[in-house]
């Protein structure tokens, strides 16, 4: 039997009739209203019922077989397509699982101490006006062919060179493999490297998502904890010696904020080059060292072409550019050129093209200047508000934030979620820690997020919710 249609037209709307009609439909099926297998209306008896020519009826039921909705046949008439059933209903949210729980909770903003991501009034107004300029022109003059998915070569030239100047790493562009960021380019390299079932070294603490990351990709994680030097090598050799991978932050530890010795270093290469692995160096902040110049970027010492240097613009220009970089080992440069053009090509053209352009203009390496006075002028003013009133907690510098040691036992986690009421985002510190056995409690107040004009009020309403921890 046909099932009843009630469709409202607006003969007075700028949408077709036709288009309306097709609307109607579609919302009665994706609603629930027309099952699959459901008979509609011919279209002519729809044309009547309606009150419109036969023909819109017919361009509206073309769009909806177009779109695999409905289907038609002389022999069963027109009916709804059969379609694959959504469990629990359309109105009840899809489960997102605990780590997405965590990933949002970790990248809440924008708030107050939130961490990980530049302060609003360093944003470059240039370079944001300039994309828009080159997306505009791309669309309006550019011949319609697919760009190089390494990246564009204007922006790799600039990135050489940056890196060559500033990080002391020698690199031709052709080495140089342009990303949607830091985690982008852990996929990619991830891919390339092909590891799945093996071992990988990890800081302890270290970055939740690059973890989880580094699972996805089929690797067992060996947390390796860290000391005044950084990584403990002579402890990931002692326990985990078959390990195909180690991933370091060596320029500020994430989230401790140390820079690896120099005799780490060179153990960590000696050890990669004589068992032929891979050491995947986060550049996690190393532009921005605030207590002196950036230390040389851990691949400017590797001779032996086992270092993938990962590097992206989220912290020092935003993370809303999604734009990040790799420096390949030349011995796998071509590899990172096959799986970038089948599986991960790097972004559109229009964000390269600017950001290349505002580089080579200098304005790049005056933002940082600029950032990193600012950044500074945050970090002693956070410290000096902070330290003469924690009443016995420890205050550290951790990198581009203040770390708060909190007493053993301290749910952080739950402190945290507490903050968030109040436009507070500090980061928990156990949350970092392979296993709660190895976990500090702590919290993590990004600098860059914390204006002058707003630490003291923050500062005592996070102080305000710590004392009353402190009471339970």
């Amino acid at each position: 039997m046909t099932k009843p249609l009630n469709i409202e037209l607006d003969r007075s709307a700028k949408t077709s009739l036709a288009e309306q009609i097709r609307k109607g439909i579609t919302s009665a099926i994706e609603g629930g209203v027309l099952l699959p297998g459901a008979r509609l209306p011919s279209w002519l008896d729809l044309a009547a019922q309606l009150g419109v020519a036969r023909g819109t009826v017919r361009l509206a039921y073309e769009r909806l077989m177009d779109a695999q909705l409905i289907t038609a046949s002389r022999a069963t008439g027109t009916r709804v397509a059969d379609r694959p059933r959504i469990l629990g209903g359309r109105d009840e949210p899809p489960d997102h699982g605990p780590f997405m729980d965590m990933y949002q909770e970790l990248m809440a903003g924008p708030a107050i101490f939130q961490m990980g991501v530049p302060a609003q009034e360093t944003l470059p107004a240039k370079l944001f006006t300039r994309i828009h300029s080159y997306a505009i022109r791309a669309e309006l003059s550019k011949a319609a062919l697919y760009p190089d998915p390494r990246g564009e070569p204007e922006l790799r030239r600039e990135i050489a060179a940056y890196l060559t100047i500033a990080r002391g790493l020698e690199c031709s562009p052709s080495q140089i493999f342009i990303t949607g960021g830091f985690s982008s380019g852990l996929g990619l390299t991830m891919r390339v490297l092909g590891l799945q079932g093996q071992k990988a070294w990890v800081e302890d603490p270290s970055f939740p998502i690059t973890k989880h990351g580094l699972g996805l990709a089929g690797l067992s994680l060996a947390p390796i904890p860290v000391d005044e030097e950084g990584i403990d090598i002579d402890y990931g050799m002692r326990t985990a010696a078959d390990a195909a991978l180690c991933v370091v932050t060596p320029g500020q530890q994430a989230p401790l904020g140390m820079t690896m010795s120099l005799a780490r270093r060179l153990q960590l290469l000696d050890w990669a080059a004589q068992k032929e692995q891979w050491v995947i160096e986060d550049d996690y902040l190393s532009e921005l060292q605030l207590s002196a110049r950036a230390a040389p970027a851990l691949a400017s010492l590797d001779r032996a072409g086992r270092v993938i240097h990962i590097g992206s613009f989220s912290k020092t220009i935003t993370p809303t550019l999604r734009l990040g970089f790799i420096v390949s080992p030349p011995s796998i440069a071509s590899r990172f050129a096959e799986v970038a053009a089948c599986l991960a090509p790097a972004p559109i053209p229009a964000v390269q093209l600017a950001t290349a352009e505002f580089m080579r203009d200098g304005h790049y390496i005056r933002h940082l200047r600029r950032t990193k006075r600012l950044y500074s002028a945050q970090q002693d003013a956070l410290q000096n508000y902070l330290e003469p009133r924690v009443n016995g907690i420890d205050v550290a510098t951790a990198g581009l934030a203040a770390l708060l040691y909190l007493p053993d036992g301290t749910d952080d986690i739950s402190l945290v979620r507490e903050t968030l009421a109040y436009g507070l985002a500090p980061a928990p510190l156990s949350a970092w820690y392979a296993s709660p056995a190895s976990a500090r409690s702590g919290l993590l107040l990004g600098i860059s997020t914390a204006p002058q004009q707003h630490i003291g009020r923050a500062c005592d309403r996070l102080l305000e919710i710590l004392e009353r921890y402190k009471k339970h």
